[in-house]
């Protein structure tokens, strides 16, 4: 299928008529509406929780009702669900979290952070809070949405990272430190991910703030992985920054490597970029030859293209809705039918599977609440109709609710076998799986827009269209409006040139915040279907006091579970190394 840059989400066929119905195991369909406000009833169980015994700590700990810090002590959990409160139309709290996040978030701290979680949390979380925030009521300064305190937040953040990128092939460090850069002593091999994991975020902070480091980097970052791939295409899980030699030899689609392709697809998308589609093509050929097979897809050595480890991780269900997202609509329904029946087994998906014993894998038999299958879902529902993706919905909410719900939130599954819990509720639980499940039982909401209405917002630069849809999700699924990188494209220098008099103008229109929405009679992209609509607003305690103390948590380089642990299977031991 020919690939077009003129849709956002790559999905033409968004615009099909959705399902209304899914029939469940006695013959009943799900009810989308019913649905929709038990996912809303989940999310904040999860969040009130967070707030009464988490805040300001980074996580809940939902089985001792207390908070910890775990990637860099920004309150992370707030920053993460920001953009979720307004996908369920919680405008006012939106209001709120912004006030608190201006009052309180600081990256001058000595805290030793991973690069990667860092971007796609906080610099993604906060860029998407920034050109959302019109949307939400927030009044938004004169030059929005090229200026903004969550844009200078998000500016400070990646700023901070910057100095890990400063390497001999321009592949960053996994973990820099806020206050002193990088450590003397810091390890240089970082997962794959971990390199390919920015264009998102970095193309976009540079198109808002005019400054092309960001960008520039990360595309460095991107062309070095592809210009190491193996002879047969491939790359692998884990490479020496420093050297440019691969030190884990593992060929896959999961954990260490995943968001490398994912990026390489929606980077093409939101910058029209025909040469990063080109490049995931190429290696969505080499994954079909030597990685799949019967619509499994298996970890093999990026030299030779054998088999090495038999395993289905879960973080790899991200693909079937990648997969959507360049058209490829059958071989998404039947890898994700696949990765359904997983789930059906276990009532949820185990870390590692193995998929010819059918049974999970030694130490990795637990469900951190990830996002990955229910991400496919949404896209492929918006994509199809298809009444098995609401089921999937259905199932899950039944199951997390069943199994994981406990006073204080939600709690990680530490072994689907018997149903014990740790005591962790990792922030991408409100920032992911709460919001694809939303989205997938909510047609109309404005994520969905087909482009029948926007805003009209004079910058800088002139008047500029954004809410139109087309939304682009990071990978800690925070929605990035395309249409906003184009509102801000002058030299730095022309802004400040132009800042006074927009000022002006702007103290001309005191208590208008809103200009009139239009109706757009075509536009430059084919965004997915539904009308844009909002609910109404609810209301939420004030978040609560900082609390005087904290342990500081060791922090990983890496997203997942990296290859450098030994993984029982077949009764083997598995090492990273070739």
């Amino acid at each position: 299928m020919p690939f077009r840059l003129l849709a956002p989400l790559g999905l033409l066929c968004l615009l099909l008529p959705l399902h209304r119905g899914a029939p469940g195991p006695d013959g009943s369909a799900p009810d989308p509406a019913h649905y929709r406000e038990r996912v809303k009833a989940m999310f904040y169980h999860a969040y009130d929780s967070y707030l009464e015994n988490a805040f300001p700590y980074d996580e809940l700990r939902p089985l001792t009702c207390d908070g910890h810090d775990t990637w860099g002590s920004f309150s992370l959990t707030l920053i993460d669900a920001l953009d979720t409160l307004l996908i369920l139309g919680n405008v006012s709290e939106f209001q709120r979290v912004v006030e608190v996040l201006q009052d309180n978030l600081d990256f001058d701290i000595d805290v030793n952070a991973s690069v990667f979680e860092t971007n796609i949390r906080v610099v993604g979380g906060l860029l998407s809070a920034h050109l959302l925030s019109k949307k939400a009521g927030v009044e938004v300064e004169a030059g929005w949405p090229c200026a903004g305190p969550l844009l200078s937040m998000a500016e400070e953040a990646a700023r901070k990272l910057l100095p890990a990128f400063q390497t001999p092939t321009g592949m960053p460090y996994g973990t820099v430190n806020l206050l002193h850069g990088v450590n003397p002593g810091e390890t240089p091999v970082t997962c794959t991910a971990g390199i390919g994991t920015f264009i998102v975020e970095f193309a976009t902070l540079s198109s808002l703030t005019g400054d092309p480091v960001f960008e520039d980097v990360a595309r460095a970052a991107l062309m070095r992985l592809w210009e190491s791939r193996s002879d047969i295409g491939l790359v692998g899980n884990h490479i020496d920054v420093l050297t440019g030699k691969w030190v884990a030899q593992d060929a896959g689609i999961g954990a260490g490597v995943d968001s490398y392709f994912e990026y390489l697809v929606k980077g093409a998308i939101l910058l029209q970029d025909k040469k990063l589609m080109a490049m995931f093509l190429e290696y969505n050929k080499a994954i079909r030859n030597y990685t799949r097979f019967d619509d499994w897809y298996l970890w093999v050595q990026m030299y030779k293209g054998t088999v090495s480890m038999p395993v289905f991780q879960s973080l790899e269900a991200y693909w079937p809705g990648l997969q959507s997202l360049i058209g490829d609509i059958d071989n998404a329904m039947r890898t994700f039918l696949n990765y359904y029946t997983v789930w059906k087994q276990f009532g949820g998906l185990p870390e590692f599977y193995n998929i010819p014993q059918g049974y999970t894998v030694e130490k990795r038999e637990g469900y951190p609440l990830r996002p990955e299958l229910i991400e496919s879902a949404m896209y492929l529902y918006r994509a199809t109709g298809d009444p098995t993706l609401l089921e999937l919905g259905r199932d899950a909410v039944e199951s997390i609710e069943k199994i994981s719900k406990v006073e204080c939130g939600f709690a990680t599954i530490k072994d689907l076998r018997d149903h014990k819990l740790d005591n962790r509720m990792e922030s991408f639980f409100l920032a992911e799986t709460v919001k694809y499940l939303y989205l997938l039982f909510d047609p109309t909401n404005f994520i969905h827009n087909n482009g029948s209405t926007f805003d009209a917002v004079i910058t800088p630069y002139g008047e500029c269209i954004l809410g139109a849809g087309g939304y682009i999700f990071n990978t800690e699924a925070h929605p990035i409006d395309p249409a906003a990188l184009h509102c801000c494209r002058r030299l730095k220098e022309e802004q400040w040139e132009v800042e006074d008099l927009m000022k002006e103008f702007y103290s001309l229109k005191q208590g208008k915040s809103r200009l009139q929405k239009t109706t757009m009679s075509s536009g430059p992209w084919k965004p997915p279907a539904g009308p844009g609509t909002f609910s109404s607003a609810e209301t939420h305690d004030g978040v609560r006091e900082k609390k005087p103390t904290k342990q500081r948590i060791p922090l990983l380089s890496c997203p997942s579970q990296p290859f450098t642990s030994k993984l029982a299977l077949l009764g083997q031991v598995f090492l990273d190394s070739s």
